[in-house]
């Protein structure tokens, strides 16, 4: 109630008029909805619990402006709403409409104290071992290339490729133990190499490298793999990996990074607030930026368990061919 005291109205719907449905859908107010993914993030509530509170809580219906026997709406709204807001800039207005009118009821100065803290943000992709992201990369590769270019890619298809990479990648524990471990890693590898010694080929024509999950498949090759003094392929102990911050848990999602804070691990990003904490007024976030999740370890979720020697991967930014 004190939100509608003084500040009346925040979210007019002339400054979102583009966020109306825009496919014949009811044309609910984009400012009501607006306040309502506010106070939805203030009480932690989920999309239901907040359509519920719309239709039965009187506070919410006076801070939205809204008659007392309106029916509110449904709450897979509030999830079409939020795909709106993340188009353009949209967000950003949200978040710079609400400072104005702070600013305007005398709630926020400038030159007060500020404070920041991060948290973290879990990538919308599965969770995958190292072995499990080789495997991954290979099959989303295959499919993209099976799309792009079927005769090309068909005189490279082994027999075995078919189990191996026609379904989701998904491994267990793994018969033989470490040994058993390494050398499917290094069957994959094997795999891998043939397909992108055969898109580095000199007439094979260039958009086919040019493929995004081809590139995947080739930075993921560089981050697990190095080949040995002689000419072999093998699979990168853990502690010999590039930084967590430069390689990527998902083929699906190369911004998606593993990291650990304060013993908290997971694979994603992190999303940074900065909130006002000056004396005798209210603490109001004044600024929010999502970066890579970085971190100071450099060991993986999943550690391979074979030795190698310290890898030049800094140097490997470009697919070779094994030493002669």
């Amino acid at each position: 109630m004190l939100i509608r005291d003084r500040l009346d109205v925040v979210f007019e719907d002339e400054d979102f008029a583009d966020l109306y449905p825009r496919d014949g859908r009811p044309g609910l107010s984009p400012g009501q909805l607006a306040l309502v993914s506010v106070l939805q993030f203030a009480e932690n509530l989920s999309d239901r619990a907040a359509a519920h509170a719309v239709r039965t809580r009187i506070d919410w219906k006076y801070a939205l402006g809204m008659e007392l026997d309106d029916p509110g709406f449904d709450h897979s709204v509030l999830c079409e709403f939020r795909a709106r807001l993340t188009e353009g800039d949209a967000a950003n207005r949200l978040l710079q409409v609400m400072l104005n009118r702070l600013v305007e009821a005398g709630l926020l100065k400038a030159g007060g104290r500020q404070r920041t803290d991060a948290t973290h943000v879990l990538a919308a992709v599965r969770r995958l071992s190292r072995l499990e992201l080789a495997g991954e990369s290979l099959r989303a590769a295959l499919e993209q290339l099976a799309q792009a270019a079927p005769d090309w890619l068909l005189p490279l298809v082994e027999p075995e490729w078919d189990k191996r990479y026609g379904r989701k990648v998904e491994i267990g524990k793994v018969p033989g133990g470490k040994a058993g471990v390494t050398a499917l890693a290094e069957a994959f590898g094997r795999d891998g190499c043939k397909v992108l010694a055969a898109a580095w080929a000199p007439d094979t024509p260039p958009r086919l490298r040019e493929l995004p999950q081809v590139e995947i498949l080739r930075r993921v090759w560089v981050h697990h793999y190095y080949w040995d003094a002689r000419g072999r392929l093998r699979w990168r102990d853990g502690h010999a990996l590039p930084p967590a911050s430069l390689r990527f848990d998902s083929p699906y999602d190369t911004d998606a990074h593993y990291c650990v804070k304060r013993g908290t691990a997971w694979s994603g990003y992190r999303t940074h607030f900065t909130e006002t904490c000056t004396s005798d007024l209210p603490e109001v976030v004044v600024h929010v930026a999502t970066t890579i999740a970085r971190s100071r370890t450099v060991s993986s979720p999943t550690r391979s368990t074979t030795t190698s020697p310290r890898p030049a991967w800094r140097r490997a930014s470009t697919w070779s061919m094994p030493p002669t």
